[in-house]
């Protein structure tokens, strides 16, 4: 199942974190790997704003929350999800 997901960050809670880089660090190691496993098929970074929009793939959506909670900003995160259908222009 794929997913439509909208990534903001409560930069006014990060930006004072002392070890802020470390976690960053982190948060993209983490990303590449949730890649490199198929979970995040694409991103896009929205410009002007500390947020991104990806499509993700998951079993369903409590596996969708598993891998969400992976990330190590999770608690600054605020994540937006819609669930995607096939459209029938799509369809075999």
């Amino acid at each position: 199942m794929e997913f439509l997901v909208t990534i903001r960050q409560d930069w006014t809670a990060l930006r004072d974190l002392p070890d802020l880089a470390a976690l960053v660090e982190e948060e993209r190691r983490t990303g590449r790997e949730l890649i490199a496993e198929g979970v995040i098929v694409r991103i896009w970074r929205v410009p002007g704003q500390r947020a991104n929009i990806g499509v993700w793939r998951a079993r369903d959506a409590t596996e969708l929350v598993a891998h969400l909670d992976r990330l190590p900003l999770r608690r600054w995160l605020d994540a937006e999800v819609r669930a995607l259908a096939e459209h029938e222009l799509e369809a075999p």
